[in-house]
């Protein structure tokens, strides 16, 4: 009987333990959970209230000074006008020859182009030329820089055969290397396939 009564103590005092223990934990527990949902609750505040802040709008002057910015242009130009300007590397009032894809000869509506050039290196003879051919960037740069030497001599040719003194010519073949548009389009391509006139004295 008396083992039945130590083991019935033993019983207890363990149970007593394990519920203290049980309490412990559980008290534990409550705590660590209100400080979980304190910890969020605080971040979800200060995310919250962080993006609903007023940002001031900064209005600035527009810039009403025209010194040193040139000339206005009009925005509204023609297809005519757009393209007029771009004349390649030609020293005015000269004006570029434009040729055919893998072409050398001076034809169509060029010919009157070169024949202005032709005009006007007449009347200023004291002028000295460089004829620079150009291509387009198809083809390699050894076949390029042929087609544009090409290109020069034919126009200087030409200029040759209309009056002009050759021993003011001179040439010079640039091939792809100077393209005017850097576009891989027709239109860049024609633009860069032309002989520039370059005053050198």
């Amino acid at each position: 009987m008396e083992k039945q009564c130590v083991m019935a103590g033993g019983v207890v005092l363990l149970d007593s333990m394990l519920l203290s223990y049980n309490f412990f934990l559980e008290k534990k527990m409550k705590k660590i959970t209100v400080l979980f949902c304190l910890v969020v609750s605080v971040v979800f505040v200060s995310a919250f209230l962080s993006g609903c802040g007023t940002k001031k709008v900064v209005e600035h002057e527009a810039v009403k000074t025209t010194e040193g910015l040139g000339v206005a242009e009009s925005l509204d130009k023609t297809v005519e006008e757009v393209f007029a300007v771009r004349e390649g590397r030609t020293s005015g009032p000269m004006v570029p020859i434009y040729f055919a894809f893998d072409k050398s000869l001076i034809e169509g509506d060029q010919v009157s182009r070169i024949e202005k050039n032709a005009m006007f290196l007449k009347q200023e003879s004291g002028l000295l030329v460089r004829v620079e051919g150009n291509t387009d960037s198809r083809g390699t740069n050894e076949y390029n820089l042929a087609l544009g030497e090409r290109r020069a001599l034919s126009a200087v040719k030409y200029l040759v055969n209309l009056g002009v003194d050759g021993d003011r010519l001179a040439t010079i073949s640039w091939g792809e290397e100077k393209p005017l548009l850097f576009g891989h389009d027709e239109l860049s391509w024609a633009q860069n396939r032309r002989a520039d006139f370059v005053v050198i004295q």
